[in-house]
């Protein structure tokens, strides 16, 4: 699935990422957690090619493809989401139509001769870092089950405990912080991408809102057995309703620890600062993707 080398990233000369390598499998869930400012926000970006960020070096393919030369929206025909952690407002594109438009424009991609256009947004992208591809042109006679589709979709508005109104509004305008997450896993779930890339979904949601998310996480991972899941978190109290098959911790643009979800407590009770020591840093608890399958050491 998705697999990642020597990854070095650098924004206006600045190295941000300085030798990233994970790999993620087809149908696990991944945890990357860190600090502020450790590079788990920009790792995402760059996995969505965000043209903010310069690639100095490294390797990064999603199903044996090299995604260095595909725009943001060639990567989202790929299947690649990145729900993003402060999604931005498009007035005048409802919900239900982003929607519709994108699954019809995943649904074309994948037939022979079948052309669809799209737009790229990124009038905010620095100070934002939100890349949105939105497709605009619809082919018809496809095959799309529209009636079929937005029944689907109103379920996993009722899982959300979101009205069907929703469907009616400007995607993110007006939304509050616990819609606005809820949006970004309604895309998830009815867009079911081969590759989600979650970037702090559950910052600022309460209790409640935390379990629904963490369930409708797993109803994906259930129903799309084959697609894989990148949860960016700072913290582990997601991780008591979601149990991930990997955890990686990430400071100062490097993976400095990989295990299981023993680590994420371990975080919980010891904070990040456990592992500034030259001990925990040293080479030989470093675990690259070959090795990242195994328990904590």
């Amino acid at each position: 699935m998705l697999h990642i080398k020597s990854l070095k990233v650098s924004v206006e000369g600045k190295e941000i990422l300085k030798g990233i390598d994970l790999g993620v499998g087809a149908g696990e869930i991944h945890v990357l957690m860190g600090p502020n400012g450790s590079g788990k926000s920009t790792l995402a970006q760059v996995i969505m090619g965000q043209p903010f960020y310069a690639v100095v070096s490294g390797r990064l393919t999603v199903d044996g493809k090299d995604l260095k030369n595909l725009s943001p929206d060639k990567r989202a025909k790929l299947g690649i989401f990145l729900a993003f952690q402060h999604p931005v407002e498009i007035p005048g594109v409802s919900m239900f139509g982003m929607l519709r438009k994108a699954k019809q424009a995943a649904i074309s991609e994948k037939k022979p001769e079948r052309k669809s256009a799209s737009l790229f947004r990124n009038s905010e992208a620095k100070t934002n870092k939100s890349v949105i591809p939105l497709y605009n042109r619809i082919t018809k006679g496809d095959g799309f089950d529209a009636r079929g589709f937005r029944a689907e979709v109103l379920d996993y508005l009722a899982d959300l405990k979101l009205s069907g109104d929703f469907l009616k509004r400007a995607l993110n305008e007006g939304f509050s912080g616990g819609e606005k997450k809820r949006s970004e896993i309604l895309q998830m779930l009815a867009l079911k991408p081969k590759l989600v890339i979650l970037d702090e979904i559950d910052s600022g949601l309460d209790v409640d809102a935390l379990k629904l998310v963490a369930s409708a996480i797993k109803q994906f991972t259930v129903h799309s057995s084959q697609s894989s899941v990148l949860l960016i978190t700072h913290y582990a109290r997601i991780l008591k309703y979601l149990k991930p098959d990997f955890v990686h911790i990430m400071m100062d643009g490097r993976i400095i620890k990989s295990g299981k979800l023993e680590l994420a407590r371990l975080v919980e009770e010891k904070g990040y600062g456990l592992f500034g020591s030259s001990r925990l840093r040293s080479n030989n608890n470093i675990l690259r993707p070959s090795v990242a399958r195994g328990e904590v050491t």
